[in-house]
């Protein structure tokens, strides 16, 4: 077999030896099937219960505590929220581009979930439009859900419009899903945090920030720097002023810091990728870490 999920079990088997791959599979475990979505009944509260079960109008109603039971599920819906903008297209942190990364991060979450007997749907897009595919759990639909990332995101495609994917998310998917939020550096305005609130609502969120790159790093001083908006070329002035890149260095980390801080006060969990050699350890503190807020 070769194509883009051999890609991503290679780079699992080199990035990851066995007892990493095993942590790995128990993280998504945990996410995935550490309880139903699905609620079942109410029965009352008995010593042992999760205290964040019980049900507190039901409790209160009845004067004891009631907690509330869920239907066992066989499979789970993870549905990758992608922006295949143009901004993807461009290069990242590590230097490669950000669609690569893109899809071994989606390659790796997507590959857990096929082992785990889940499905796995995708909604793209840019400002131009939204593109979705229906969730299914074989390799060979994985293969076709990474394939789309990486054919969408080209320097040719839309402006980047992550607040368009959120809204068709909100409007089109009734099921509960959990949903891997997948972009480049992007903030978070007020705007965008009522629609994560109220998507939070109905799903488990998670969320990935693929880095920029920084375009006055010393390693580009001998190369044209573009911004893949505009086509517009940084001026040589500009790659050398140690000053501003020491200014622009400390606003990514301050965004970075914003951004995870702010997914946190919405109780979302987020973490920032910043390459291909990143992506497993990156999977891997994004479960670990939303694990651990929920326990």
């Amino acid at each position: 077999m070769t194509g883009l999920l051999y890609r991503v079990k290679s780079k699992l088997s080199i990035r990851a030896h066995r007892r990493v791959r095993g942590v790995l599979d128990g993280e998504y475990a945990s996410v995935m099937h550490g309880k139903s979505h699905e609620f079942e009944e109410l029965r009352p509260y008995v010593p042992g219960d999760e205290v964040r079960d019980i049900d507190w109008k039901a409790t209160a109603r009845n004067g004891t505590p009631y907690i509330r039971l869920y239907v066992a599920m066989r499979k789970h819906l993870v549905t990758f929220v992608v922006d295949t903008g143009r901004n993807m297209a461009a290069i990242g942190a590590s230097g490669e581009p950000k669609r690569e990364t893109t899809v071994l991060v989606a390659g790796i979450i997507a590959y857990l979930a096929h082992r785990h007997g889940d499905h796995v749907s995708l909604v793209s897009g840019d400002a131009d439009g939204v593109h979705s595919m229906p969730g299914a759990g074989t390799e060979s639909h994985v293969e076709q859900v990474l394939g789309r990332i990486q054919a969408r995101a080209v320097p040719e495609a839309g402006h980047s419009d992550l607040d368009r994917l959120l809204s068709y998310i909100a409007r089109r998917t009734r099921r509960r899903s959990i949903l891997v939020i997948i972009s480049d550096d992007e903030g978070i305005d007020d705007e965008r945090a009522r629609m994560l609130r109220r998507l939070h609502a109905q799903h488990e969120l998670l969320w990935v920030s693929i880095g920029d790159a920084d375009p006055l790093d010393p390693g580009w001083h001998d190369n044209q720097v573009l911004d893949i908006e505009n086509g517009e070329q940084l001026p040589e002035f500009l790659k050398r002023d140690r000053a501003l890149h020491r200014e622009f260095t400390t606003s990514v980390s301050d965004a970075e810091s914003a951004t995870i801080d702010k997914l946190e006060s919405l109780g979302i969990t987020g973490v920032r990728v910043t390459g291909p050699d990143d992506a497993v350890s990156g999977v891997f503190r994004l479960l670990e870490r939303h694990n651990s807020g929920r326990r």
